[in-house]
């Protein structure tokens, strides 16, 4: 594991200062609940043979301790040029390109910052035959996040770093539900009502354990034919048997896992009904007169994909709740969401915490005082940031036009 302190610290002080701190002063925790989790495989376990964090001394001396009392080497990168960059990186890549010629033949590099410039990094990783796990703080580039096995996105290192139980870890809630539905009884009861049978969760089987662990792990709706796949891997007789009699797959995971939402619609998803809803699907923008701009935009950088209509009512909902009620990025994104549908707009919470992140790293402070034009042009800026990071070529009228869509015409009035 390779931290770059000061990357994913700043990062996720402007996301949530009380996860930067928690990540700054017991990495011992977070380290722990990365060491077991669960994937589209299965339960897994990881041991750090190498724990390195490189912070600038200068700024973040205060931390070392934490990371040494961790187990973690330290490696001290202070400030070589006049405009405050250290040598994180250069130090950083060295090391990983080290381990990756040394004997011990790791199997894993789990590089902890959102800066692309580790892409080529990880494609080496890759290219060795090495899993490679992106830990980011911040919207980090398409580009990188393709080039690895497993991405921990900024919400969930927040989530992970302050809460005693793993995002990534759903296999306890799947084996509760198990023992629930397979104990046997030991005394005579009554037949269940209609009712309560529609709320009994179906049998368990390995292909329903498969998907809803693959799905409750996801940090966005995934692909149907994925899940498809993964049923039919972990249980090849299930076409052989028209999907256990269901006739197909759809049928089978309507009847299997129905915690789970489907989208049919080509090329189909399946989603953590939980923490999604059709508003959340990427690739399509809700408005049908939607030009090929926006269309690149939702390709290129995963910028939700809402009509102009729907981000009008998304930014003046985040502004009435931000004069009524502190400023708290759960609470703020569930007010935020249940306003935008009680005003007609589908807009899904992951949705709205997307929008706030890119608002909070744009550099604007959410206060009591924040209008919706302001938010607009923040959001507006973020997002025309994220294109040319992403290397859209964009004229004066393209960001011009960008602006008036997710600004929701905001910044025109």
């Amino acid at each position: 594991m390779f931290v770059d302190f000061d990357n994913v610290y700043i990062g996720l002080q402007r996301l949530d200062p009380v996860a930067a701190e928690a990540f700054a002063t017991n990495p011992a925790h977070w380290l722990s609940e990365l060491e077991t989790g669960t994937d589209s495989e299965g339960e897994f376990s990881r041991r750090f043979l190498i724990r390195a964090c490189y912070l600038n001394p200068s700024r973040f001396s205060q931390f070392r301790p934490n990371f040494t009392r961790a187990g973690f080497q330290v490696v001290d990168c202070p400030s070589l040029t006049q405009q405050g960059k250290s040598s994180a990186d250069i130090n950083l890549v060295l090391d990983a390109v080290d381990a990756l010629a040394a004997p011990t033949q790791y199997e894993e590099f789990v590089i902890v910052s959102a800066d692309a410039d580790f892409t080529p990094l990880a494609l080496r990783c890759r290219a060795a035959d090495r899993r490679v796990t992106i830990i980011t703080a911040s919207p980090a580039a398409a580009a990188y996040r393709s080039v690895a096995d497993s991405v921990i996105t900024a919400d969930d290192l927040a989530e992970l770093v302050t809460h005693t139980a793993s995002t990534l870890d759903v296999e306890t809630v799947v084996e509760e539900v198990a023992v629930a539905v397979e104990a046997p009884a030991q005394t005579p009861t009554k037949a269940p009502t209609k009712k309560a049978a529609a709320a009994t969760p179906p049998p368990s089987s390995a292909a329903r354990k498969a998907v809803l662990q693959r799905v409750q792990a996801a940090d966005r709706p995934v692909p149907l034919g994925t899940i498809a796949q993964l049923a039919q891997k972990t249980e090849p007789t299930l076409p052989e048997t028209r999907w256990a009699g269901a006739g197909g797959f759809l049928p089978w995971l309507a009847r299997n896992v129905p915690e789970v939402g489907v989208s049919s619609r080509p090329p189909g998803f399946v989603w953590d009904a939980n923490r999604f809803g059709e508003a959340d699907l990427p690739g399509a923008v809700a408005d049908t007169s939607s030009s090929a701009l926006q269309r690149q935009v939702v390709a290129v950088t995963d910028t939700p994909g809402l009509s102009a209509s729907n981000y009008r009512v998304l930014l003046t909902a985040l502004a009435a709740d931000l004069k009524a009620h502190p400023f708290d990025r759960a609470e703020t994104s569930r007010r935020v969401r249940d306003a935008c549908r009680k005003a007609g707009a589908q807009v899904g919470r992951s949705t709205v915490n997307f929008v706030i992140g890119g608002i909070i790293f744009a550099g604007l402070e959410l206060k009591p005082t924040t209008k919706a034009s302001d938010l607009a042009l923040a959001w507006a800026d973020n997002v025309v940031g994220l294109c040319r990071g992403a290397r859209m070529q964009l004229s004066p009228a393209d960001a011009a036009a960008i602006g008036a869509w997710v600004g929701g015409g905001l910044l025109e009035s």
